[in-house]
């Protein structure tokens, strides 16, 4: 696919799929910039030869000042998240702190960025959020998570009725199991929980899917650049599994 010319933003750059994601789009073409709320942006958008951005996407403020350095915005991927266990019986302090950030970041965050991103597009533009497989089932101790991935597809939903008049589409991708920093911390706890090896909980995981193996993040960039592409101009308010095969669609 060829993205020369068209400017993309995606936000939760610095790692895990935001960084597979920005390589397929870089190698593609793309005029790129690379947002996170980490230094390491920087660091990958140097290597990647697109601009990076230390931005606190919850901040209004500096989600607004962020885009006063872009012209337009042909696609906007909406990556950023946060994965934290939540119990729901943990009534600490930090617990409740650690909700709130979940739903500021995946949710609100999501919906800052979105609005301000819009008067920077142009009919033909593509919003794509990241939701997950868990935007679609349950998994205990993940509340927030769970709802937050939940919130992102109802928010695709609504957004692509909202600017289907503007010629924009909005879609979602669930990614299943990857080989990120936040998904092995999250098997970490979950085994932990069960007092069972994580290799034995992986096995478990991976049984469950179709297609064997552990997606890798440049995995995901295929299905973010579909999207984006005029292949996918008939395709809005629709979430794109892409987990071989584990959550029947």
């Amino acid at each position: 696919m060829n993205f020369f010319g068209q400017t993309v933003v995606i936000t939760g750059a610095s790692r895990g799929i935001g960084r597979g994601i920005a390589e397929g789009f870089a190698a593609a073409g793309a005029t790129l910039h690379l947002l996170a709320d980490d230094p390491q942006v920087v660091e990958v958008a140097q290597i990647l030869g697109a601009t990076g951005h230390v931005v606190d996407i919850t901040n209004s403020g500096a989600v607004t000042e962020f885009f006063k350095t872009v012209p337009h915005v042909d696609v906007l991927i909406n990556n950023a998240g946060l994965e934290r266990l939540t119990p729901l019986e943990d009534s600490s302090p930090l617990a409740e702190a650690i909700f709130r950030r979940i739903i500021e970041i995946n949710v609100t965050g999501t919906y800052l960025i979105t609005r301000t991103a819009l008067p920077k597009m142009q009919a033909g533009g593509r919003i794509i959020n990241t939701s997950s497989v868990w935007g679609r089932v349950g998994e205990p101790l993940f509340s927030a998570y769970v709802a937050s991935k939940h919130a992102i597809i109802g928010l695709t939903k609504t957004w692509a009725k909202e600017l289907g008049p503007r010629g924009i589409n909005v879609n979602a991708v669930a990614p299943g199991w990857v080989k990120t920093e936040a998904s092995l911390l999250s098997l970490s706890l979950m085994a932990a929980r069960r007092s069972m090896p994580e290799s034995e909980l992986m096995d478990e995981i991976l049984t469950g899917q179709a297609l064997p193996g552990l997606m890798e993040p440049a995995d995901m960039a295929g299905v973010y650049m579909l999207l984006a592409s005029p292949y996918a101009a008939n395709i809005t308010g629709q979430t794109l599994g892409a987990d071989r095969g584990e959550v029947p669609w």
